[in-house]
Formats: C-alpha cells, sequence, structure tokens
C-alpha cells in the first residue's frame, strides 16, 4: 500500500524550514553579549562626556569668576583714586603688587585680586594691571590691564564755546560739540551736540532752529542749499536724522564744558616751563618763531617784522568787526639758538608764536600768554607752514594752547597741513578774513588738520562768499590716539578716572 502524497508534502516542507534554523544555542546568548557590550560602552562613554563637561563648565565657571574678580579689582581703585587722587601705592607707601580678599555677597571669602599700578607723570593716564585668582582647586587666574585717564579735552574733535558754523566743503571726523548752536552744511562722521535746545543762527533774522541743524536739504533735489531760514530744521518739527549730513547723528540739549578752568591750565604749563620746561619771556619784538625738528630739538627765531599786506586797502578791511586784523605772518626774523626738546614736554612763551616743522617720535605742549590776562595783551599762536607728525600711531602728539587766537596767517601755504591739537582759550581758532585786495594770498586751496579744535569764539577758515577768502576745502580729521597719547599735561575737564582701554593679558 502506498504512501499518502500528504505526509510527504509536510515532510518536505520541514526539511526546507530546517535549513534555517541555528546551527547551535549558544550563537543567540552571544549576541545579546555583543548588543550588551555595546551598550555598556556606549553609556560609558555617555557618563565620561558628561564628566568632562560638568569639569570643563565649572573650569568655565571659575574662569568667568577670576574675571570678575579682576574687574572688581580695576574699579576699587578708580574708587580709591577718587578718594585719594595722587596715591598710586594703594595707601601703602610701598612698591606693588597689592593683594585684596574678595568675598561673595554672603560673606564668603572666594577669591583674591593682585593689584599692580603704574601712572604716568606727563601723560595722566594710569596703567592698572589686576589678577584675578578664585580659591577652588585647582586654582584659576587671569589678568586684566586698564588705561585710566581724567576726561580731556582731546574727547573731542572739535569743541566750541560759542555758536560755530561749518561750510559746505567741511568734512568732520570725530566728535563735535558746542556750548552754543551748530550749524553744519558739511558732513560729519561722528556724533554732533549742543548744550542748547535750539537758537538764532545769526546768518538769517527769520527764527530760531534746532541747537544742532543744516541749511543742506534732504537729497536728491537739484539745489541743494538753502541760505535762509529752514522750517523743517526748526521747532515744532521733529528732528529728521539726517544720515547725509550727521552719519552718527545728533543730539541736544546736552551738559555744557566749562572753559574757565583753562587759565589755570595756562598758570600751570607756565610753571611746568619754568621748572624742567622750556619758558621764554617778552620778545620785545613781534614774538616768537619755533620751527621744529625730527631730531627733537627745535630752532628759536625772534620775529622782529610782519609781512606787509599786498595794498593799503587789504589793511583796512576788518570783516564783521573782527579783532586783532592783520596779516599774521612772519617777515623778518633774528635766529636766536637751537633747544632741544625739552624734558616734561612743556614750551612757554610770555609773546606770540609762529610754530611749524616736524616731530618724530615726541610728545610737545607749546604754550602762550600773558599774566595778569587782559583782552588787550592776549598772546597769540600762529602758523603759516606745516606741522606734521612722522608717526600716526600714537607716538607723535602736539598741542598748541593759546590765550588768545590760534592763527592761520595771510601767506599761509596753498595746501596747508596741520598735525596738532588746538586751542583758542579766550579767541577763535582760524583765519582772519582777506578780500581780492590781498591777492594772492585772498583765496587757498585745502587745509587739514589732523588732531582736534577747542575755540572760544567762533571759528572759521573760510567765509560765506569764500570767493573773497578762505580754504575752499577743509578737512578736519579726529586723532583718536590722542585719548591715549595726548600731548604733556594737556587741559582736563573732569576729575573721575575712567577706562580709556581695556585688554586681557593672560
Amino acid at each position: 500500500m502506498g504512501r499518502d502524497k500528504s505526509l510527504e508534502i509536510c515532510e518536505i516542507e520541514m526539511k526546507k524550514t530546517d535549513k534555517f534554523k541555528p546551527k547551535s544555542k549558544g550563537a543567540l546568548l552571544l549576541g545579546v553579549l555583543v548588543m550588551g557590550a555595546a551598550g555598556i560602552l556606549v553609556l560609558g562613554g555617555l557618563v565620561s562626556w558628561g564628566v568632562s563637561n560638568l569639569k570643563l563648565t565649572r573650569q568655565t565657571v571659575n574662569r568667568e569668576m577670576a574675571l570678575q574678580i579682576a574687574e572688581a579689582g580695576v574699579e576699587y581703585y578708580r574708587w580709591h583714586l577718587s578718594e585719594a587722587p595722587d596715591d598710586f601705592t594703594d595707601g601703602t607707601g610701598e612698591a606693588g603688587p597689592y593683594e585684596h580678599n574678595f568675598f561673595d555677597r554672603t560673606g564668603n571669602l572666594i577669591g583674591k585680586y593682585y593689584l599692580e599700578i603704574e601712572p604716568s607723570t606727563t601723560t595722566g593716564i594710569i596703567i592698572v594691571r589686576s589678577r584675578g585668582e578664585t580659591l577652588t582647586v585647582p586654582l584659576v587666574s587671569r589678568t586684566i590691564e586698564v588705561k585710566l585717564v581724567k576726561p580731556s579735552l582731546v574727547k573731542y574733535a572739535f569743541l566750541a564755546n560759542s555758536l560755530i558754523r561749518f561750510g559746505q566743503g567741511t568734512e568732520v571726523f570725530g566728535p563735535i560739540h558746542s556750548n552754543n548752536g551748530v550749524r553744519l552744511d558739511g558732513l560729519a562722521h561722528n556724533l554732533v551736540t549742543s548744550a542748547l535746545e535750539q537758537y538764532q543762527d545769526p546768518d538769517h533774522e527769520e527764527g530760531e532752529e534746532f541747537a544742532v541743524h543744516t541749511h543742506i536739504n534732504p537729497p536728491p533735489p537739484p539745489d541743494n542749499y538753502v541760505s535762509s531760514f529752514r522750517p523743517d530744521e526748526a521747532p515744532p518739527s521733529l528732528v529728521a536724522s539726517r544720515p547725509d549730513i550727521f552719519m552718527a547723528g545728533r543730539q541736544f540739549p546736552v551738559p555744557a564744558i566749562d572753559f574757565a578752568g583753562l587759565t589755570s591750565s595756562l598758570i600751570e604749563l607756565k610753571t611746568l616751563a619754568e621748572g624742567n620746561g622750556r619758558y621764554f619771556s617778552p620778545s620785545g619784538a613781534f614774538g616768537y618763531n619755533i620751527i621744529l625738528k625730527t631730531d627733537d630739538s627745535f630752532d628759536l627765531y625772534k620775529v622782529d617784522s610782519l609781512l606787509p599786506p599786498p595794498q593799503k586797502k587789504c589793511a583796512k578791511v576788518n570783516w564783521d568787526g573782527q579783532e586783532g586784523w592783520g596779516t599774521w605772518s612772519v617777515g623778518t626774523q633774528t635766529f636766536l639758538g637751537n633747544y632741544p626738546f625739552p624734558e616734561n614736554g612743556i614750551i612757554f612763551t610770555e609773546d606770540h608764536v609762529w610754530v611749524e616743522g616736524a616731530i618724530d617720535g615726541a610728545h610737545l605742549s607749546i604754550a602762550a600768554g600773558r599774566f595778569p590776562e587782559n583782552p588787550d595783551t592776549n598772546a597769540n599762536i600762529n602758523f603759516d607752514r606745516d606741522i606734521v607728525y612722522t608717526n600716526r600711531d600714537g607716538s607723535d602728539s602736539i598741542g598748541l594752547i593759546a590765550q588768545g587766537n590760534v592763527n592761520v596767517g595771510m601767506a599761509s601755504n596753498d595746501i596747508l597741513r596741520v598735525d596738532a591739537a588746538l586751542i583758542a582759550k579766550n579767541g577763535r581758532v582760524g583765519r582772519y578774513f582777506y578780500t581780492t585786495n590781498c591777492a594772492p594770498w585772498n583765496v587757498r586751496e585745502s587745509i587739514y588738520l589732523y588732531g582736534m579744535v577747542v575755540t572760544n569764539s567762533r571759528y572759521g577758515f573760510a567765509y560765506a562768499d569764500n570767493d573773497e577768502g578762505g580754504y575752499a576745502n577743509r578737512y578736519l580729521e579726529y586723532d583718536k590716539n590722542l585719548v591715549l597719547n595726548p600731548p604733556p599735561f594737556f587741559p582736563l575737564i573732569g576729575d573721575i578716572y575712567e577706562i580709556a582701554s581695556w585688554k586681557e593679558t593672560e
């Protein structure tokens, strides 16, 4: 009797299935062990990563804490100097470093800071190095170095005690401030401020405009200049941003700057010059001419006469009642000698003085004044020729500080470059008005000022009708290096030290 075919088919299918069965029962266990080991490795890695990350976080926190402790050391010494301005030894009378404990707000000691103080005897800059250290294990420390300065006139590219007007063609790089009104028809690359809210522009009579305003129409009209009252630059109009004129904006009113203290600054400069500087008594003539040299010396001349005007009519012009009108250019002179730059960088003349030449790696303050002060005898500083720095990295600085005016003479260079910080305490920085009767000196091409300008009265190197007199192009570039490298004993405008620079040294 034959086998059941259904049974045979079943046996065949079972044999096929047997091909896919594991050869050994241990193979499954091995797979589980491999997967388990891999999981343990991953878990171990995650734990290790977590521990490392925690250590890194703690280290970052401690480093940040050390930095804040170092900054606390700087702020402490700023406070100390406000209480004892001339103490650079932390009240010990001995050399540093000076150690201080640092506590958290609950009174727990968490770190220390160590201070090193390095004052300057001429620039007024104080270098403070502060190393902050935590008390964690291991110890973490960070060190910063800051330069502290009292606020000085060098904060500004242009500072005026009177109203000022910058005409078309004037380009100013750096902050501008006036205790009066500012009309700017050129281009300001930095902030422009005034101590007033609004004022009457003396160049027209229609009404008061914003304390900082322009007479240039917004672009793009073809006739861009308006000489008369501008209602959209006056209350109750809103103050427009006008980035085409005020690239960094305008603000008013802001606190005024005190000019009265400049008298004591001049007297101090005279005293310093009589000490280890260079002091020159009245010349008995028209004044002195100083020619600066790059070998750290200067030639001194006595000015025997001034250049006469080309025509008599030129000499009779006194535009807008300008006091002290003259050519203010050297005629004849007598050589007096060559002198090395003084140790403290101060040159003081009790007479008018002319300055020209160049310096290389020097810092000088040249001042002119007569005492007691009298408006009829104020001493001026004048220049017709270039005054230039060899370096524009802060290695060179010149301060020209006049009791009266800072004058550009009639016979000045057609293209004139002046690298200096200019101060006219009682007068103005500028050039007198010379008409066509003063040709060929009436119209000049370009003046380049690199430094800053402080003027008590209305400033100007050009006039409304430029065909009659002045520099057609005026470029005023702020020397930002003056903040950290000012001329020696340059006048201050505040007593509280400010941080001028900050850097981490380790």
